[in-house]
C-alpha cells in the first residue's frame, strides 16, 4: 500500500491567524452568547475566541470542576444549589477558587448580561489551570475559570410529549467518590451518551455490579414503587443532583396529598423497574421527564403518570415563578 502524500505543513502567524478567524466559525457557534476567562481578564462574544489554553490541566487530564444551571425569563434558577456545590467539589478535589464566591456570583450575572438572553445555559468551569503537560497538579501555578453562556434547550418533555425511553448502559458505573464529585472526567458520561443514540433511545441508565440502579450520563432517576413509594439511587453511588434533590423537596407536597407514601433514597434492582408503577429522570436541562419504556418494555401502561404529572407542575412552578430559588440577571 502506497503511502498518502502529506502537503508541505505551513507555519502560520498571528496576524495570518486572525485574518483567518471569520473562516472558522460553524453553524453550532450561533449558540454561543459569551465566555468569561480569567485567562482573558474578562468577556469575550466571538465564539472562535471562546478558548481554552491546550496546556490547562482540565484540558488534557480531565483535571476540573463543573456546573450547569440556567436562567429563565431573566432569573437564574437554584443558583445557590449549584453554587454549594462546587464549593463541595473544591473540597474534595483541594482546588482553590481563583475568586472570590461572591465576586464569582457577580462574574455569572454580568456574563449572562453581556451573552444579552433572559433564557440561556451557564455552564461553570474551575479547572487547575495551565502549567505544563504533565500529570503533577502543582505545576499549575494557579487555577483558571471559565464561564460559558449558550442559548437554552427546551426541556425534554417539551420537545417529546410521549416520553423517554431508557434501556440499561454496558458503560461501567463510576467509582463511589468519582460518581459523587461533579468533576470534567466525564469519558463514562460520554460513553453512555453515544451508547443512547447508537441505540436510538432516549437515555441509558447504569447498574452496579450489585445489580442496584445507578445514574444516566447526566441524569438523575427515580422509580415509583408498587407501594407508591418514591426512591432515588442511594447517594454512595451517584451525584447528588441538584434538582434531584430539590424534586425531592417538592414531592413532599405530593406525598401530603395522598399521591406518594413516601420520599427516599434506596437500593433499586431490576425488580423494582419491572413492577414499578412510574419512573421519572430528574435533570437540569431536562426537568422533570416521564419514562414511558425501560428496555423496551412499557413501564405502568406507557403513559404519563399521576407522580410525573404532579412533580412536574410543581417543578414548572418553582422555577418560573418562586422567588427564593430565582436570582434577578436582569434589572
Amino acid at each position: 500500500m502506497s503511502e498518502a502524500k502529506v502537503d508541505a505543513i505551513r507555519r502560520i502567524g498571528r496576524e495570518e491567524l486572525v485574518a483567518m478567524w471569520d473562516g472558522l466559525r460553524q453553524p453550532y457557534h450561533d449558540d454561543y452568547l459569551a465566555l468569561y476567562s480569567t485567562v482573558y481578564g474578562g468577556v469575550v462574544t466571538d465564539p472562535v475566541l471562546m478558548m481554552v489554553p491546550i496546556d490547562d490541566h482540565m484540558v488534557h487530564r480531565g483535571d476540573g470542576i463543573f456546573e450547569t444551571f440556567k436562567c429563565v425569563e431573566g432569573a437564574l434558577y437554584n443558583l445557590d444549589g449549584h453554587l454549594s456545590r462546587l464549593e463541595r467539589s473544591t473540597r474534595d478535589l483541594a482546588f482553590t477558587l481563583p475568586v472570590t464566591m461572591e465576586a464569582l456570583r457577580q462574574i455569572v450575572l454580568e456574563t449572562i448580561r453581556i451573552g444579552g438572553q433572559q433564557d440561556c445555559a451557564v455552564r461553570m468551569f474551575v479547572s487547575r489551570g495551565p502549567g505544563s503537560f504533565g500529570v503533577n497538579p502543582y505545576d499549575c501555578p494557579a487555577a483558571q475559570l471559565y464561564v460559558a453562556v449558550t442559548r437554552l434547550v427546551k426541556p425534554f418533555m417539551t420537545r417529546n410529549p410521549e416520553g423517554a425511553a431508557v434501556r440499561t448502559s454496558t458503560v461501567p458505573i463510576k467509582h463511589p467518590f468519582f460518581a459523587g464529585v461533579k468533576n470534567c472526567n466525564y469519558l463514562n458520561n460520554v460513553l453512555m451518551k453515544k451508547e443512547a443514540v447508537d441505540a436510538k433511545v432516549d437515555f441509558v441508565v447504569a447498574f452496579d455490579e450489585r445489580g442496584r440502579l445507578g445514574e444516566g450520563a447526566t441524569e438523575n432517576i427515580g422509580v415509583v414503587t408498587r407501594e407508591g413509594v418514591l426512591t432515588f439511587p442511594c447517594l454512595d453511588g451517584i451525584l447528588m443532583g441538584t434538582t434531584m434533590v430539590r424534586v425531592m423537596e417538592l414531592a413532599e407536597v405530593v406525598v401530603a396529598e395522598g399521591l406518594l407514601k413516601e420520599v427516599r433514597f434506596g437500593d433499586l434492582e431490576r425488580q423494582d423497574i419491572e413492577t414499578a408503577r412510574e419512573i421519572i429522570i430528574a435533570g437540569t436541562t431536562t426537568d422533570v421527564t416521564h419514562v414511558r419504556t425501560f428496555d423496551g418494555k412499557p413501564i405502568g401502561n406507557g403513559t404519563q403518570g399521576p407522580v410525573f404529572k404532579r412533580l412536574s407542575e410543581l417543578l414548572l412552578a418553582d422555577i418560573h415563578s418562586n422567588p427564593v430559588m430565582r436570582t434577578p440577571v436582569f434589572r
